[in-house]
């Protein structure tokens, strides 16, 4: 049985969420603010948390960066800003994902259900499939890019981009692809590891990648979007 921790100050809200999620066979605990979020992450381990940002005490995103200066515990923010470029920011952070209020209880159960898929298979990875590509522990180079797959660390440059779970896993499988076009469903199913997750959450992430790898969408060097089919990396000339 999965153990949540639901970080809301709302009393009839956090019932709300603790009522949908444990009818969903998840054993939940609660806090309702940022300081006693802290000390649940502490006091006993957790296979998820569900951030909500409006807190009494601190701001959502102080409470994210100061649970993962303690904890990877996957964690999916609740939030009511829906600006891309503030859901990046959460993203680079340390969330895991992100749900924009308002949203239904099937919502949140099937985005958690989806992090706690993620965060196993990132903890038990599939076995590479059979083909050309580069296995799993090899490195991959793409022009200035290298990709350490085993380390989960990739340089531009000789420069060490600091990247989230998901823009990793996204980056190194388009390198695995590289000067395919990958259609977003694809990568739905095998980075998300989720077929039904909204496609914008595929085009947050690739904001932030590009942002990283120092491009703009006027001017894409490694990620390229074929407009109706999908996304591909090429190498620079």
């Amino acid at each position: 049985m999965p153990s949540v921790l639901v970080v809301e100050d709302e009393p009839e809200i956090r019932a709300s969420l603790i009522e949908v999620l444990s009818a969903h066979g998840h054993l939940v605990r609660s806090a309702g603010d940022g300081f006693g979020a802290l000390r649940e992450v502490t006091r006993a381990p957790l296979d998820a948390v569900v951030l909500d940002l409006g807190l009494p005490d601190l701001d959502g995103a102080d409470a994210l960066r100061m649970i993962r200066g303690i904890s990877q515990v996957p964690v999916l923010v609740a939030t009511a800003r829906d600006d891309e470029a503030e859901i990046i920011k959460l993203l680079d952070a340390g969330a895991d994902d992100y749900l924009v209020k308002p949203f239904s209880g099937g919502q949140l159960v099937a985005r958690l259900n989806a992090v706690l898929r993620r965060s196993t298979s990132a903890h038990h990875p599939p076995a590479a499939a059979p083909g050309p590509a580069p296995g799993p522990g090899e490195l991959l180079a793409v022009g200035e890019l290298i990709i350490d797959p085993r380390g989960r660390s990739a340089h531009l440059g000789g420069v060490e981009l600091k990247l989230t779970r998901r823009e990793f896993d996204l980056l190194a499988y388009l390198a695995r692809h590289v000067d395919q076009v990958v259609p977003k469903r694809q990568l739905l199913v095998e980075v998300w590891r989720e077929p039904y997750v909204d496609d914008q959450t595929i085009d947050v992430h690739l904001s932030a990648l590009r942002r990283k790898l120092g491009e703009r969408g006027s001017l894409p060097r490694y990620l390229r979007t074929v407009r109706g089919v999908g996304i591909k990396m090429v190498t620079p000339r």
